[in-house]
């Protein structure tokens, strides 16, 4: 063999050798990347895990709320109604004592005259 002719070989290997490393070095990078995208994605996840949780517990408090203001609004109703009874009894007892009123006083002059 002469110089020459493993000379050439060696440039090859080295080159190789250096893309190969430089490949390696790729590859960590990646990975690492690869981790920190994974390790974002699980944050986000536990994160929307957490929104999803909240969400629920949400819809059950708006389902009691308008159980609550069903039973409040059927409340309200009784009472409106029983206030409009109360009025109108309240009507009939003033229309009552007006006449009485008057009656008294017709009867008392004419009592008073007899």
């Amino acid at each position: 063999f002469s110089h020459s002719a493993v000379s050439p070989c060696r440039g090859e290997l080295c080159q190789l050798l250096e893309e190969n490393s430089l490949l390696r070095s790729q590859l960590r990078r990646l990975q690492q990347e690869l981790r920190s995208g994974e390790a974002v994605l699980a944050e986000r996840a536990a994160q929307l895990k957490d929104a999803q949780a909240q969400l629920c517990r949400n819809k059950l408090l708006i389902e009691d709320l308008r159980e609550e203001n069903r039973a409040f609004a059927i409340t309200l109703q009784a009472a409106e109604l029983k206030q409009k009874s109360t009025e109108e009894k309240n009507q009939l007892l003033e229309e009552q004592a007006s006449a009485l009123k008057q009656l008294i006083g017709k009867i008392t002059p004419a009592s008073l005259s007899g």
